[in-house]
């Protein structure tokens, strides 16, 4: 086999991949505890709010007897949080992604060390005290402030912190809902903008330890259990699940507009943004008289659905009710996540298909878990998280394919209609733009030696300092160009030792041409010859 001398490699990696690693390990352990925080704090304020009782025991909102007062804790609810915001850091507002995010591509991946402390407890007062809202964002954002400290602490790159911090969203992710495989995607799919050894190793290693250790304080899982599904006729599943897939894909873009209609509608109050999340108080408060069960997480409801035993009234008070206070109460800029409730609502209208069709228990949990993993893929715009997310919070293997299915067409649908995802446009209405489309950079497909213009041999004494081999990529040229400053680089042979060629960025234009090419130019190959070659060529 011949000997590579170009140093070319498939991946970039280096040994400090170790060094992260090992640290990704803490950053788990410390999300997998913030995470279990968060959760009793949610437990302790819904018991403060509801019950009067200093208790950590899980309730539901829905069991108070408080009667009409009941109206009034969300609206006190509100009250704190927008004076938190207000007083201590807007950065608690919002859904806590979108907050991530910008902090990854706007800010070096640094985060305010207040963040750590106030987004888990504002976020426990908006949800204890009634808010629709899902833990996970908050906890993301939590554990990613904790990795992004970590990271700051150190000596590390821009790229690294960006790791640990990322590190620690997953980790948060994977110890709230016991989903590690599904965190890691995640990670990549919304938060990493990229797949590399150098990020993807450290990511997976925090999330797998907060796998591990969530065991002891939460239990191993699966979050909600379905009853066992007997053989079903696959052609008719799969068209169901197409058919469903796409449908739930149209709701979810209609949820998104809705909540951002409400915010836009905020937006123009002639008050003060601290006053909102008290407002949005005043729509649980309302939707809560008429159906309580759409206070607070509701993973109760989450977990009737996906058991088959959830009644049109618990269905159509999901949808109506529920998705009127989620967006109206988020849309004020109250802290809280996104996932549960849109879980929620997609696996109601998949429960609602399951009715219509007189299908029977387990059938009406399966196409309730069907509609739960398509509008997660199509409200996020994250399909592959979706189907390894709907497995693991249920461990039912037998709707991998239909869940494929459906993911996959709802993700089309809103790729179509939608500029954005509800996580992403929140960072478009803030003036920035990002692309969700991954690839291989088109000057890494470039050899140096194909665009750049030669020159005749020159002796190695004459070679300049900045340089660049005639067998490395475009992009290694255009590295080399940008962080010296340069417009022209010399193009060196490796064996002869001797300058052969300049490459310029007009250059480097024409080789990110071919990208461009290949994209829009439209041939058919039967019977095309390329120009300039023959037949035997």
């Amino acid at each position: 086999m011949k000997s590579d001398s170009s140093g070319l490699r498939d991946f970039t990696v280096d040994g400090r991949v170790w060094l992260l690693s090992g640290v990704a390990v803490c950053i788990g352990a410390c999300a997998t505890v913030l995470a279990v925080v968060l959760l009793r704090l949610i437990a302790l304020s819904t018991n403060l709010f509801y019950y009067h009782r200093f208790s950590t025991s899980n309730v539901s909102p829905a069991g108070s007897a408080l009667g009409h007062w009941m109206m009034v804790i969300p609206i006190i609810g509100g009250l704190i949080v927008g004076l938190m915001a207000r007083f201590g850091s807007d950065k608690i507002r919002g859904h806590g992604i979108p907050e991530a995010i910008e902090a990854i591509l706007l800010h070096r991946a640094k985060v305010d060390p207040k963040i750590a402390f106030l987004k888990p407890v504002s976020a426990a007062i908006a949800i204890g005290s009634g808010g629709p809202f899902g833990a996970e964002g908050p906890i993301i954002m939590t554990g990613g402030a904790v990795g992004s400290l970590i990271g700051q602490w150190m000596h590390v790159t821009d790229a690294e912190r960006t790791t640990l911090l990322v590190a620690g969203a997953a980790a948060g992710m994977s110890a709230t809902f016991a989903t590690p495989v599904a965190a890691i995607l995640l990670a990549v799919e919304l938060l990493l903008f990229e797949w590399r050894p150098r990020s993807l190793v450290p990511v997976a290693v925090a999330s797998a330890t907060a796998g591990i250790l969530r065991v002891y304080w939460l239990g191993a899982g699966p979050l909600f259990a379905m009853p066992a599904i007997s053989e079903m006729e696959r052609f008719a599943i799969a068209l169901g699940s197409l058919l469903l897939g796409g449908f739930v894909g149209l709701i979810s873009a209609g949820m998104s507009r809705m909540m951002y209609a409400f915010e836009d509608m905020f937006e123009h109050l002639p008050i003060h943004w601290m006053w909102w999340p008290a407002l949005g108080g005043i729509g649980i408060g309302i939707g809560g008289l008429f159906f309580p069960r759409g206070l607070g997480v509701g993973y109760n409801n989450i977990a009737e659905l996906l058991q088959g035993r959830a009644t049109m009234t618990l269905i159509i008070g999901i949808l109506v009710a529920k998705s009127l206070m989620w967006a109206f109460s988020l849309g004020s800029g109250t802290s809280g996540g996104v996932l549960a409730p849109l879980l929620m609502i997609g696996g109601a209208v998949g429960a609602l298909a399951g009715h219509l069709a007189h299908a029977p228990a387990e059938l009406q949990a399966f196409w309730a878990l069907i509609g739960m993993g398509s509008m997660l893929a199509g409200a996020l715009g994250v399909p592959l998280t979706a189907i390894l997310f709907s497995l693991e919070v249920t461990h039912c293997l037998p709707a991998l394919l239909p869940l494929t299915i459906a993911c996959v067409a709802s993700y089309l649908v809103t790729a179509l209609l939608m500029p954005r995802s509800i996580l992403t446009e929140k960072i478009s209405r803030r003036g920035y733009h990002l692309t969700r489309e991954y690839g291989v950079d088109p000057l890494e497909l470039v050899v140096v030696r194909d665009v750049m213009s030669k020159v005749e041999p020159s002796d190695s004494e004459a070679i300049p300092k900045s340089f660049v081999y005639s067998e490395g990529t475009a992009r290694a040229a255009a590295e080399m160009m940008a962080a010296d400053g340069l417009q022209t680089l010399a193009v060196v042979d490796r064996d002869s030792r001797q300058v052969c060629g300049t490459i310029s960025i007009n250059d480097l234009l024409r080789g990110r041409a071919r990208s461009v090419e290949r994209e829009s130019e439209r041939l058919r190959m039967f019977g095309y010859v390329a120009p300039g070659r023959g037949d035997h060529d």
